[in-house]
């Protein structure tokens, strides 16, 4: 019974690691100035999220590649508006912000 408590709280611990982990994408968005020029599903300035997320799906270096047009920008990859350079953003960050637009799902 002792190991059945201890394996529900393991996995509960997990559970909210998951949560805090999509929770530190979603601030790092808003934090980051991401939603002045993106939305989830609808094209502002820039792709939504969507879009973004279905042209990589599938794509093994989909994360890379996003890392390195948030940190230095991007140009002519959706029209003819420029992504700004985000240099600002740690790496740790960049990689957290690349996956969690990859992960948007309708």
């Amino acid at each position: 019974m002792k190991t059945l408590r201890t394996l529900a709280a393991v996995l509960m611990a997990l559970g909210m690691m998951g949560l805090a982990h999509a929770a530190d994408g979603e601030t790092l968005l808003k934090d980051s100035g991401c939603l002045s020029c993106h939305a989830k599903a609808e094209k502002v300035v820039g792709p939504a999220f969507l879009s973004v997320a279905d042209k990589y799906r599938g794509d093994k270096d989909a994360v890379a590649t996003l890392v390195q047009s948030i940190q230095n920008g991007s140009k002519g990859k959706w029209g003819r508006m420029p992504m700004p350079p985000h240099a600002s953003i740690s790496p740790d960050d960049l990689k957290t912000l690349a996956r969690h637009v990859l992960a948007t799902k309708p």
